[in-house]
């Protein structure tokens, strides 16, 4: 006789556990990796002056105590940098001052409404800079002071010129940099006085984290 005992039916043998799947994947945090990282390297690109970047930086200075009548002068420095690649291993950095100035008048009585609004004398510089530097990271070349004022009062009436230096570095989150020039001038009117104007400016930053 045939035998009619049922048989159960095979299960398929059960897939062995995954070891990685408690775990995260490697990858999942790499963008937001990327983006910091690419972040805080644009960070201190707009903070290095030699860097190989376009930048437009915007400063505005308020001197106190303009005589007489104790007064305030207000200066906008508008910066623009351009960077110029001239051969494989050296750039060439424009950074041009145009300084648009409020300048309270020296003319007693001292009303506070008394002053001259223009563009002060703009201030060419040039550096020559390694694209790959080391741990410090420098330029140097001439700088420019034209006589450029709308006003006898917002500029020197002078041309002059003279050398400037920028030295930063980069460690961490921060940038620690001076910058300085010495300019002398060389031709402008006779009755002005002549200028010898030297500058020295540091600057200290810390980036945060996400900053």
């Amino acid at each position: 006789m045939a035998d009619t005992t049922a048989t159960p039916q095979e299960k398929p043998a059960a897939k062995p556990a995954d070891k990685n799947s408690g775990k995260a994947k490697p990858g999942a945090e790499e963008p937001e990796a990327n983006t910091n990282a690419g972040a805080e390297a644009l960070q201190k690109a707009t903070q290095n002056p030699v860097a190989s970047l376009i930048s437009v930086p915007i400063q505005n200075n308020n001197n106190f105590g303009i005589s007489p009548g104790d007064r305030t002068q207000d200066v906008l420095n508008i910066q623009p940098v351009i960077p110029v690649g001239i051969s494989k291993n050296w750039s060439l950095i424009a950074r041009w001052i145009m300084p648009i100035v409020y300048q309270p008048l020296p003319i007693p009585p001292a009303d506070p409404q008394t002053g001259v609004y223009g563009f002060g004398d703009m201030v060419p510089t040039f550096f020559l800079s390694p694209k790959k530097p080391g741990k410090l990271i420098w330029g140097i070349g001439p700088v420019f002071q034209l006589p450029t004022a709308t006003s006898t009062f917002l500029g020197q009436g002078k041309f002059g010129i003279g050398p400037s230096a920028v030295a930063l570095m980069q460690p961490g989150h921060w940038t620690l940099g001076v910058l300085l020039n010495n300019v002398w001038s060389v031709a402008g009117s006779g009755s002005r006085p002549s200028v010898n104007q030297f500058l020295f400016q540091y600057f200290i930053n810390y980036n945060l984290k996400k900053g």
